[in-house]
Formats: C-alpha cells, sequence, structure tokens
C-alpha cells in the first residue's frame, strides 16, 4: 500500500518589506530558519525550563514599573492571540480595520498575579496549539492576503512570522534582564 501524502503545508516565507509597518521588524528579524512553522512548535518547550528556573520568583520584575515574569507571560498569550485572530480576520477576507490591543490598558485589566506560574504556561501552550493549527491550515493564497489591523495593513504570511518573533523577543527579555532563563 502507498504511503499516505503529507498534508500540505503552506509556504511561509520571511516577510517582505510592506507585509507589516516598520515597527514589527523588531519581531520578524529575530526569527531564523525556513521552516517557521517548525519554530512555533518548537517554542513552547522554552516553557520547561522557565518553569523551573522561575519557580518561586514569578512576581519578580526586574525594575518597579516593569512586568512581572507572570505578567510577561499573559502579555505574550495575550498578543498572539490578538496576531492570530488579525490573521484568521485577514485570511477570510474581513471588511475593514481589524482591531488590535493596548498592551498597557490590557496589563491593567488582567489579573496574571492569581495565577500560578504552571497555570500560566499550560495557557500560553494552549494558545500556541491553537495558533499552530490556524497557520498550519492557511492556502499559500491566504498567506498573501492583506488587510488593516490598528490602521497597519499586514500580510496574513507576516503575522505569523510577528508571533514567532515577538515571543522569541519576550524569551529575550526574560533571559537578559529577568535572568529567569
Amino acid at each position: 500500500m502507498p504511503e499516505p501524502m503529507p498534508e500540505p503545508r503552506p509556504d511561509y516565507r520571511p516577510p517582505a518589506a510592506g507585509e507589516h509597518a516598520p515597527y514589527y521588524a523588531t519581531y520578524t528579524d529575530l526569527v531564523r530558519g525556513d521552516d517557521l512553522l517548525a519554530l512555533l512548535a518548537a517554542q513552547p518547550a522554552g516553557l520547561d525550563r522557565l518553569l523551573v528556573t522561575a519557580a518561586g520568583r514569578g512576581d519578580h520584575r526586574y525594575a518597579p514599573d516593569k512586568w512581572s515574569v507572570k505578567e510577561v507571560l499573559g502579555h505574550v498569550a495575550d498578543a498572539e492571540r490578538v496576531f492570530a485572530y488579525r490573521a484568521l480576520a485577514i485570511a477570510r477576507l474581513a471588511e475593514g480595520d481589524v482591531p488590535g490591543m493596548d498592551q498597557e490598558a490590557w496589563m491593567a485589566a488582567a489579573d496574571f498575579a492569581s495565577q500560578t506560574l504552571e497555570e500560566l504556561a499550560a495557557e500560553l501552550r494552549a494558545v500556541r496549539a491553537a495558533s499552530l493549527s490556524l497557520f498550519h491550515g492557511f492556502s499559500d493564497l491566504q498567506l498573501e492576503r492583506r488587510g488593516l489591523a490598528s490602521g497597519v495593513e499586514f500580510t496574513v504570511n507576516a503575522l505569523a512570522w510577528i508571533v514567532a518573533g515577538h515571543w522569541r523577543h519576550h524569551w529575550r527579555i526574560l533571559e537578559e534582564r529577568y535572568g529567569v532563563l
């Protein structure tokens, strides 16, 4: 019996100029490699190490006006949900400008301190699993679709790269400034 054909995978490629506002290069420039879906699948493995190195330090802030470790994890989950929703809305040809988030206002309304690091890590894993399923299901045609989110034009492709880069950006901060990785 012949082997089943692997499922088609969308052709994610690093976003070109004009697929997102220049600000988002802060994230996309951190992503290396040519298999974005594999990178997205691998990133949550870092949560295991974080749970060990940050044990008992979930409320730690590297400066008084900065987010705690728990808040960083909560923010990464919130932002990934927003980026994934933007990608979904654009892929499905939603009309109009997809809303974004004011990260400071959202943080003020959140209560990540009441959750454990383990709970936040589990939530982040679940969010990433949902994002992976979504990103795996887009067609090449959908990846090229453009739409507005918070007044900025994005392609679906760029939003997937932003998700990976945003995670890496915050992991770097957790390592360098919080000393928990």
